[in-house]
């Protein structure tokens, strides 16, 4: 029978999933990170995780299943987005370089650097960042061409954080944040919302 711990009577089976499944992603990044999703093995994922093949199996189906939830992210675009259309270019900028500074392993970065060497991982990349992003983003542009200046923009940031962190350009990866900010931040503004702000801005 499954025992119930002290804290609100939650199963100790159940916690204990879940800390098994939070391992198993982690160790899923790592190895991905390391060397790309085509190489990366159920296996070798296991044997970092320190659990058997089969619980991997059990809770996420297959490699592909596996790869899919270790490399999920979501933007908040909804919380980024401010009035000031300057503003919430920074905003976006700041969550996307701040992410990989913090984790060279987000899994941002896995999926950027397996989407290199798998068209699988490059599907799921293209799929993710026009549902997270470029969906989000045109729909606030208040100018022509709305999905292709999202997409745009979308591109100057995702070259950013790849060139600084992943390349590390000297350049990039050597300037400071600050300075970064002070010279993009216009051009990209000026994407999303030319004239100095959206429709509803002006």
């Amino acid at each position: 029978m499954t025992r119930a711990d002290d804290v609100g009577g939650v199963p100790h089976r159940e916690r204990k999933g879940e800390r098994t499944r939070r391992r198993i992603l982690e160790a899923a990044r790592c190895r991905f990170a390391q060397v790309g999703y085509e190489r990366a093995t159920i296996r070798a994922i296991a044997a970092e995780a320190g659990v058997d093949k089969s619980s991997v199996i059990q809770y996420f189906g297959t490699k592909q299943g596996l790869f899919r939830e270790a490399v999920h992210w979501h933007v908040p675009i909804d919380e980024l987005t401010t009035e000031d259309s300057s503003r919430t270019v920074e905003n976006y900028l700041r969550g996307m370089l701040g992410a990989w500074s913090a984790d060279p392993d987000s899994p941002m970065a896995v999926l950027l650097r397996s989407s290199m060497t798998s068209e699988e991982a490059a599907g799921i990349l293209r799929r993710h960042i026009t549902a997270e992003v470029v969906g989000p983003v045109a729909a606030r542009v208040g100018a022509p061409d709305a999905r292709l200046r999202a997409a745009l923009s979308s591109a100057m940031m995702m070259g950013i954080a790849s060139q600084r962190h992943l390349l590390g350009m000297p350049d990039l990866a050597q300037a400071d944040l600050e300075d970064i900010l002070r010279i993009i931040v216009p051009v990209i503004r000026e994407l999303i919302a030319p004239g100095g702000g959206s429709a509803a801005e002006r």
